[in-house]
C-alpha cells in the first residue's frame, strides 16, 4: 500500500491510500478519486516528503488512532450498519428515491464524476465518503 498526499482543485488537502501508483492513476482517471472536504474528483498528488526511518526507528509499530482516524472508523460503522449498499447503482436510486418511484432510505453506493454532477444538478441530495466499500466482504 501506498499513501499519497493530496490536493483538489479548490486546494483541500487530504490523504488517500492506494495498492499502488498504477491503481492511483487508474482510480483517479475515472472519477473515483474525491476530495474529502468538496467532493471533486479533479484531485492530484500533492508534494509529499518521504518517510525513511531512523535505525532506531525501524522497528515496525502502529501509531494509536487518533482522533479523526477513530471518528472515520465510527462513521464507516455506523453507514455500514444502518444504510443499504447499491454499489454501482447508486446513482439511479437515489434518483428513484428523489423522485418518488420508491421508498425512501439510507443508501450508499458508488458514482463516477458524472453521476455525482447530474445528482446534485437535479438536486438530489448526495455527499461524498471519505472510504470506498470494501470488496473482499
Amino acid at each position: 500500500m501506498i499513501r499519497y498526499a493530496l490536493r483538489c482543485v479548490d486546494g483541500h488537502d487530504f490523504d488517500g491510500w492506494f495498492r499502488d501508483s498504477a491503481a492511483f492513476e487508474a482510480q483517479a482517471e475515472a472519477g473515483r478519486v474525491a476530495c474529502a472536504v468538496c467532493g471533486s474528483a479533479e484531485v492530484g498528488k500533492a508534494l509529499m516528503a518521504p518517510s525513511v526511518p531512523s535505525a532506531r526507528e525501524a522497528r515496525p509499530r502502529l501509531a494509536p488512532a487518533g482522533p479523526r482516524e477513530k471518528a472515520l472508523a465510527a462513521l464507516r460503522q455506523k453507514i455500514e450498519r444502518e444504510c443499504d449498499y447499491v454499489g454501482r447503482d447508486f446513482a439511479a436510486e437515489a434518483r428513484r428515491m428523489h423522485e418518488g418511484d420508491t421508498d425512501r432510505r439510507a443508501v450508499w453506493g458508488e458514482a463516477n464524476l458524472r453521476e455525482a454532477r447530474s445528482l446534485r444538478e437535479e438536486g438530489v441530495p448526495i455527499l461524498p465518503l471519505p472510504f470506498m466499500h470494501r470488496r473482499d466482504d
